[in-house]
């Protein structure tokens, strides 16, 4: 997912495009995905992300286009056109790693009795309010699972059935550049 304006982050390039280490956040989840078990990637952009949505097809990832109304909506729109089940990741990942990937993909599949590798249901991922203070990150949504805050990672696993949470306690998916403050740790932590 890279098609919102990134207006939180209040800089002059489109958001998925913000370097962290010298990397466009958005190149660096695709780097994370194509290292991982994920069998391909798709990157779904909006009229927000002109130079994005360039940058991305100069760099022959598949381009899924959505009307930029919203997280929820171009989500939807981007599920309709490739499918479920599906991994989704939001491109303000810049930490992300295969071994996360392929961690997220374990805890959303199981092996059938033949050895096949079968979708178990939707996951939504999330990690630790208390995480996202000790790294000094922004906290947007939170909610309560276990007894514990959290907040989403921006990680899903979607299969169209009900969400199963997996907690991660990995500052790699606690680290989302919505804000300055965020990209300051991004570049600390990269």
């Amino acid at each position: 997912m890279c098609g919102g304006s990134g207006t939180r982050l209040g800089v002059a390039t489109e958001k998925p495009l913000v370097e962290v280490g010298g990397v466009p956040t958005v190149d660096r989840v695709c780097d994370a995905l194509d290292g991982s078990r994920v069998d391909a990637v798709h990157a779904a952009v909006s009229p927000h992300t002109p130079a994005t949505r360039a940058h991305l097809r100069r760099s022959g990832v598949t381009v899924v286009e959505t009307a930029g109304e919203g997280y929820v909506a171009d989500l939807t729109a981007a599920l309709d056109r490739i499918g479920r089940p599906a991994l989704t990741v939001a491109a303000d990942l810049p930490l992300l790693a295969p071994a996360v990937v392929d961690r997220v993909l374990d805890r959303g599949h199981r092996r059938s009795s033949g050895g096949d590798d079968v979708a178990s249901g939707s996951l939504a991922v999330a990690v630790p309010v208390a995480l996202k203070r000790r790294l000094g990150v922004s906290v947007d949504t939170t909610f309560e699972h276990g007894g514990r805050a959290l907040a989403p990672a921006g990680v899903n696993v979607v299969a169209g059935t009900d969400d199963d949470i997996y907690v991660s306690d990995d500052p790699r998916l606690a680290v989302n550049v919505n804000r300055p403050r965020d990209l300051q740790v991004a570049e600390a932590l990269s």
